[in-house]
């Protein structure tokens, strides 16, 4: 029986069908309403929301770069001496992607080399597709004469970056806003080198080479992955600066980006961090996984790639700081929050990772012992 007062038949009269309809337009009301909250900040902003906040400061999302328009890769294919590969000429990889040609190539030695480009994503998202290491196989879209059809890259594609993502502009934008613009204090290099298409961190050494001299680390973790994110060229000044040695290479492009934009009387050399290896003994591993492992060897590159310094602990010209240490509790704490790692013990390092000037440190081998 139904309770007194009750109306068995509500629940298939018009009523709960309008209850339904009027709970779900006020969900998505209230739904739309908290994204708008959402786009009112810069701090939570996403897609165009979050470039028009970010190009308030002059932070512009950057673009997908292709792999070799820096610095050309090279491919190299056998050949009857006195033929020629022109420019322009289609090269696929053997995954489909193309690269085209930008240099003429002439056979001699029974081999010709050529400088070539990844073919741009039509969508413009995309570019990292295009980087790829020494040895790859490439192949000629179409026969040329003299020439054999299948050759191999002997300089790395390199540089190619996707657009940038949300976070990555949000976490630049976000530095801008707390850090306005000094006349060249050591942020406003930071906010520079990172305007560059492809870079991803970067620090600045104020009188890193002397008095006058701004020393800029750079990192590139997607355009340089094939290096482990460390940047392919040389170290050096902008090509406009007579007063050291220029750069090339990805050095370069940054130093030429920051050369209109720096104090007139700053000598700005960009250089590369060397890699400071640094390898695990980890005891108490004897019942995890290789899944397991690979999340560890995850956890301690990225708490490696988040705290690493290659400013490191500097004294004398530069200001002194202590950026470059790496608690080894963070690197604990980052593997204890994977699942099934209880009863660990870090062996080796035995405490702290300590920076040194111009070096970052990066993951080397883990021993796994029980």
């Amino acid at each position: 029986m139904s309770p007194a007062g009750s109306d068995p038949l509500l629940r298939f009269s018009s009523l709960n069908v309008l209850g339904r309809a009027l709970a779900g337009l006020a969900n998505s009301q209230y739904g739309y309403t908290d994204w708008v909250a959402l786009q009112s900040n810069p701090f939570t902003a996403t897609d165009e929301y979050l470039e028009a906040w970010a190009a308030l400061k002059n932070i512009y999302r950057e673009p997908a770069t292709q792999a070799g328009a820096v610095t050309p890769g090279q491919i190299t294919f056998p050949g009857t001496n006195g033929y020629q590969i022109p420019i322009g000429t289609l090269v696929t990889r053997g995954d489909g992607v193309q690269y085209t040609t930008t240099s003429l190539g002439t056979v001699s030695g029974n081999s010709v080399t050529v400088n070539a480009e990844a073919n741009a994503d039509p969508t413009g998202l995309t570019g990292a597709f295009g980087n790829c290491a020494v040895g790859t196989v490439m192949t000629l879209a179409t026969s040329i004469a003299g020439i054999s059809s299948t050759g191999s890259v002997t300089a790395a594609f390199t540089g190619g970056a996707d657009i940038e993502l949300d976070d990555s502009l949000r976490s630049r934008m976000l530095f801008a806003y707390q850090n306005p613009p000094q006349g060249g204090a050591v942020p406003d290099y930071v906010t520079w080198a990172k305007e560059v298409s492809g870079v991803t961190r970067a620090w600045c050494n104020p009188n890193g080479f002397g008095a006058g001299t701004v020393v800029v680390y750079a990192m590139l973790d997607s355009a340089e992955s094939l290096n482990n994110g460390f940047p392919v060229g040389t170290n050096g000044v902008a090509t406009s600066e007579w007063r050291g040695v220029g750069a090339t290479g990805d050095q370069l492009t940054i130093a030429n980006y920051i050369y209109p934009l720096r104090p007139a009387t700053a000598l700005v050399y960009v250089c590369a961090p060397s890699q400071q290896v640094v390898n695990f003994t980890i005891a108490g591993t004897g019942s995890w996984s290789a899944a397991t492992k690979a999340l560890v060897t995850s956890a301690i590159a990225g708490v490696l790639a988040m705290y690493g310094n290659p400013i490191g602990t500097t004294t004398g010209n530069a200001q002194p700081t202590t950026n470059g240490v790496i608690a080894l509790s963070y690197i604990e704490s980052a593997i204890a929050a994977i699942t099934g790692t209880t009863g660990f013990v870090i062996t080796t390092p035995t405490g702290n990772i300590q920076g040194t000037l111009g070096q970052l440190p990066v993951l080397g081998n883990i021993t796994w012992n029980a």
